[in-house]
């Protein structure tokens, strides 16, 4: 059953998606899932990659694109994200505001 803007939790900035791009494979499950565009495909940036280890280095081999968060603060913390992901590379964090 596919989430819908309805379903979500109107708790922005205080939940945020982060992408793990050594576990991110650039299914792109999660783009067209969020409601509310938070997420985008995009080619790994050269200071990304230097982060990976050598898992996230192999799949980027095999595909190069990579989720990543366009603007947080659009985030709703719906969690669909996260569900969909099929390699468990999106969590939600909360942002301390302090």
């Amino acid at each position: 059953m596919k989430r819908t803007q309805s379903n979500c939790d109107a708790v922005g900035e205080k939940l945020m998606p982060v992408i793990n791009l050594n576990n991110c494979g650039g299914k792109e499950d999660c783009v067209p899932a969020c409601p509310y565009d938070v997420l985008e495909m995009r080619k790994i940036t050269p200071e990304d990659r230097l982060t990976l280890n050598l898992k996230g280095k192999i799949k980027t081999f095999f595909k190069p694109k990579k989720a990543y968060v366009t603007d947080s603060s659009m985030c709703h913390a719906c969690g669909i994200c996260v569900q969909v992901c099929p390699e468990r590379a999106i969590k939600l964090i909360k942002i301390d505001k302090n």
